[in-house]
């Protein structure tokens, strides 16, 4: 398939849902670039997530995150992969509709946290039950991330590929994003 993307695909979902894993097996599917808004952000400040909000709160990483997103949609179109989190902001989310398409990856709750409970690497989930921690933030935050242009749904068993097919699924639909070479 020759493809040619005219806006950048921001993956945005909650944790576990597979924006990273995901968003590499598109972008190379794509042939594209494959950003990560967290991994820029521990790029620049020389630290992980988890030692930003203990060491700066998630005020400061949230702004941190804002100022990374604006960043890399202003370079070369490619697949970017946000942290569950960024879509929750307004700014972020006026950004990413101005240049390119945010693309939900919904994932149920059953199956989110049956990826994320065995990872200390969430810092939102470092308190003493997970599980109530990650059923509040869905709630909180799939209204939210119904707001993206595109959803695409992620069931158990799906395979990464099977995945990024279903996006690419999507992306067809929308002429303005994704170009179809014959």
């Amino acid at each position: 398939m020759q493809a040619r993307l005219k806006k950048t695909v921001v993956l945005v979902g909650m944790m576990g849902a597979g924006k990273t894993a995901v968003g590499k097996a598109l972008a190379a599917a794509l042939n594209v670039p494959f950003l990560d808004s967290d991994t820029e952000i521990e790029k620049a400040a020389n630290l992980t997530i988890p030692e930003i909000f203990d060491r700066d709160g998630e005020a400061f990483f949230r702004l941190k995150e804002q100022q990374v997103i604006s960043r890399l949609l202003g370079t070369e179109r490619g697949v970017l992969s946000t942290g569950g989190g960024a879509y929750m902001s307004a700014e972020n989310r006026a950004v990413i509709s101005r240049q390119g398409v945010a693309v939900w990856l919904n994932a149920d709750l059953d199956l989110l946290w049956s990826r994320v409970k065995q990872k200390d690497t969430r810092p939102l989930l470092r308190v003493p039950n997970p599980y109530d921690a990650l059923h509040d933030l869905y709630q909180a935050r799939v209204p939210i991330y119904a707001k993206a242009e595109l959803d695409v749904r992620s069931e158990p068993g799906m395979s990464i590929d099977d995945m990024a097919d279903r996006v690419i699924k999507a992306l067809r639909t929308r002429p303005d994003v994704l170009e179809i070479e014959q």
